[in-house]
């Protein structure tokens, strides 16, 4: 059987255009670049086949394009129905990647797509969110015996892969990729912060500046959103449980405030938690005429939909990734690409200088883990700190930038606990 006719995509005509796409993220991507000329030669995933969760856009399809210059078989799938891009699932399926994968599948088919990757029993998994390490958990245990470890993408992966372990249940290593430095420094604040106003900007087409945005979550994806805000000109509120993050978004200069009165000011609204109903109907009650409701964490339950649907007399589309909610008292509220990762539903994601980091993280972690699934055993683990390092350093060397190292006597003198 050949992968044509084993995937299963929307339209295989729609190479050409992914294409396109897939090359112009290669040609900003030097860190993964540099690493798949490695693997080309060391071939560390020779004989094994590799599953992929992830959004499946451009930047996506060059890291399994990467994974599998080392030897790989390579199965993929989406991680969200709104951010699979037809056209690249095609360009992928031509370059010899099986793809399970289409734009806006509903909930059913969305979810057989995963488990038909499941189902080609893979050695290795990336997963984005935790769902394919939950379905062979869950579901599909008769699937389990021949995974030997894999990465995760993302904060709310990385806290089900944990309550997993902590229950005894977890079967097989996971590197938290999240965790990694360069993914919450880099990623999670500078990536997060741009794509998710290039997402709200590019369906909304209105202004920022002199606007109210309120930031729901102050962790390094809320950071970004923060500051991103304020760069475009924004009043910026940020609502959080953490005494200790509420006190630095002070100190950033942010106002600091529960949702209850959030609402009341907010013009945008950007949640970005990992958790359920941050805003509720209590928040939509008190809530701006126009306000403009949008989501950046990985689960479309932030936002309460069923509640803001139970107060309203209408509901209707009223610009591509735009539903209005027209309230009894005829207030409007505006959600975005269905309360789905705005970044992602309604706009490309990450910048690919961003994902060209983390994805050389996620490679990296792949080669680790399968080199010490054994050692490692059922649990998650942190990158190593020298992968971490070294994905930094080509990035500084694709910068053409350098750095200083430390004198032998300058190492002595860190190294000692004799009085300085």
């Amino acid at each position: 059987m050949t992968m044509l006719s084993k995937s299963i995509i929307a339209n295989h005509a729609l190479a050409a255009e992914g294409k396109l796409k897939i090359d112009w993220v290669e040609a900003h991507m030097p860190v993964l670049n540099r690493i798949r000329a490695t693997f080309e030669k060391e071939q560390p995933f020779k004989g094994l086949r590799v599953a992929i969760s992830l959004h499946l856009e451009a930047k996506t399809a060059y890291l399994a394009k990467v994974v599998q210059a080392g030897g790989a078989e390579v199965v993929i799938t989406g991680s969200n129905p709104l951010s699979t891009q037809d056209d690249v699932c095609a360009a992928l399926v031509q370059d010899g990647i099986t793809v399970f994968a289409k734009y806006n599948p509903d909930p059913k088919e969305y979810k057989d797509l995963m488990i038909k990757t499941l189902e080609t029993r893979p050695d290795l998994i990336i997963d984005d969110g935790g769902d394919l390490v939950t379905i062979l958990h869950a579901e599909r245990q008769d699937l389990l015996s021949q995974v030997r470890g894999g990465a995760e993408e993302t904060t709310t992966g990385i806290l089900r892969l944990k309550s997993l372990e902590r229950d005894g249940k977890l079967q097989f290593p996971m590197v938290a990729v999240n965790d990694a430095y360069c993914k919450h420094l880099f990623d999670n604040r500078y990536g997060t912060g741009q794509s998710v106003f290039d997402g709200i900007n590019r369906t909304t087409n209105l202004v920022v500046a002199g606007k109210t945005v309120v930031v729901s979550g102050y962790g390094w994806c809320g950071k970004g959103v923060a500051m991103r805000a304020k760069g475009l000109g924004a009043n910026v509120v940020v609502t959080e449980i953490d005494a200790i993050k509420a006190v630095e978004a002070y100190m950033d200069g942010f106002a600091v405030m529960p949702m209850a009165e959030a609402a009341k000011v907010g013009d945008y609204f950007v949640t970005v938690t990992g958790n359920k109903d941050v805003i509720r109907g209590v928040h939509f009650e008190n809530m701006k005429d126009g306000a403009i409701l949008s989501n950046a964490g990985h689960f479309d339950v932030e936002v309460n939909i069923p509640e803001l649907q139970a107060l309203s007399v209408s509901r209707r589309t009223v610009r591509k990734n735009i539903e209005e909610f027209q309230l009894k008292d005829g207030r409007k509220m505006y959600l975005l690409a269905e309360g789905r990762l705005v970044n992602l539903a309604a706009g490309d994601g990450h910048p690919a200088e961003i994902m060209d980091m983390t994805f050389a993280l996620q490679a990296m972690a792949l080669k680790y883990v399968n080199e010490n699934y054994e050692k490692i055993g059922k649990q998650v683990v942190n990158v190593p700190y020298e992968t971490d390092e070294q994905v930094a350093r080509y990035k500084l060397e694709a910068l053409g930038t350098s750095i200083d190292t430390l004198t032998d006597e300058q190492k002595a003198y860190l190294d000692s606990w004799a009085e300085h």
